[in-house]
């Protein structure tokens, strides 16, 4: 019987997981692939990501954001630069196992090549009500007092939660390696290019001898996308290095009203549809969700009855949606804005200072959407603008 089963080794269920077993409990992450794997992902480390790893984490960095070049579908394109540093870039497959290694420093236990088909919280495979009962596709079932769903955008812990999206974005993605002149060029460096589709944008992102490039918009038309993914690619002069991975992904935001627990059974990071819907930056919701459903898990697995751990539940819930989900809901009328008007935003943040100011704020992590919209009368009046539009 363990005391915290976490679903998923993502950096949500690596945080859940260390969050948990820094608490003296007994915690098994369970991952389907074998570690180190690939993760479709720019891989960009803003601010509150940074602030969420773990004590004495050392990031594997690539390169360190300084510039920011900003394009409207290939046009008027203008570059922001900051003294500061941004952002930090990363590999995922790096990043991710240096996460789960941390959650093994503070003692929990790793099992990968494990897909988890389905948790039962009622039936034969449970023994009792304090117990669920995490079943894996060959068969094998855990005992848990508490279960952290954290297994992707396509997550079968979700499922059983009832997790509900209202935006459902596809991404395409291409690790591009390059000569040294090319990456000089981009050293220190990033693109974003805001699309022709609705709601759409490319990015470029330098990692040493190699250029992550990729573009996200709205599920539906998948060929309208890669046609973008092409013309953007042969655009920034890329067409003809061969790229050593190319993938796709679907992001997933949650419904405001998306649950985020049933019963003995959380979800964080995309396996709840946490995510930033304008940028569709998950990395920092993962960290901060997966901290947070960890902590929770270890109250949840000391409930003695089902009356206290529904309390707990909602206690997580309620911590989520007081930061993150306050965050997403401005996220979410950014969005609208810039599917209406992507002109408008390219305009605002490359000749408007404060703007400019802001966004490298909020990269670094000195603020937030939310906080911004709460501490300045002008970012809460245009939003309120772009609520009447």
């Amino acid at each position: 019987m363990w005391d915290v089963v976490v679903v998923g080794a993502g950096p949500a269920g690596a945080s859940a997981a260390y969050a948990a077993a820094t608490a003296g409990r007994r915690v098994l992450l369970l991952e389907k692939a074998e570690l180190p794997r690939y993760k479709t992902c720019g891989g960009g480390i803003i601010g509150p990501s940074r602030d969420a790893l773990p004590p004495g984490f050392e990031l594997p960095l690539l390169d360190r954001v300084h510039a920011v070049t900003f394009s409207l579908n290939g046009r008027m394109a203008r570059t922001k630069r900051s003294r500061q540093m941004l952002f930090g870039l990363v590999n995922r497959p790096e990043f991710d196992a240096g996460l789960v290694e941390a959650a093994q420093r503070a003692g929990a236990q790793v099992r990968t090549g494990v897909a988890v088909s389905r948790v039962e919280q009622h039936g034969p495979a449970v023994p009792d009500r304090r117990t669920v009962a995490v079943i894996s596709s060959g068969g094998e079932t855990v005992l848990a007092r508490a279960v952290v769903g954290a297994d992707g955008s396509a997550s079968r812990i979700g499922a059983h939660v009832g997790v509900k999206l209202d935006q459902v974005d596809l991404g395409l993605e291409a690790e591009i390696p390059v000569p040294p002149s090319v990456a000089e060029d981009w050293a220190g460096r990033v693109l974003v290019d805001w699309g022709p589709l609705p709601g759409s944008y490319g990015w470029v992102f330098p990692k040493g001898d190699s250029l992550t490039v990729g573009v996200i918009s709205a599920r539906g038309d998948g060929s309208a996308t890669k046609r973008y993914m092409d013309d953007f690619v042969a655009r920034l002069g890329l067409a003809g290095f061969e790229p050593s991975i190319s993938s796709g992904h679907l992001t997933r935001c949650r419904s405001d009203d998306s649950p985020l627990s049933r019963g003995r059974v959380l979800v964080c990071g995309d396996a709840a549809g946490l995510l930033e819907p304008l940028t569709r930056e998950g990395i920092s919701y993962a960290l901060r969700s997966g901290r947070l459903a960890g902590e929770w898990a270890v109250r949840i697995s000391e409930a003695h009855d089902a009356v206290d751990a529904r309390r707990q539940a909602l206690n997580y819930a309620f911590a989520v949606k007081a930061g993150l989900g306050v965050e997403m809901g401005v996220g979410r009328r950014m969005m609208a804005l810039f599917e209406k008007r992507p002109g408008l935003l390219h305009a605002v943040i490359t000749t408007f200072p404060p703007a400019w100011n802001a966004f490298a704020r909020v990269t670094r992590g000195s603020t937030s959407l939310a906080d911004l919209v709460r501490t300045h009368p002008l970012a809460r009046r245009a939003l309120d603008a772009i609520d009447r539009t």
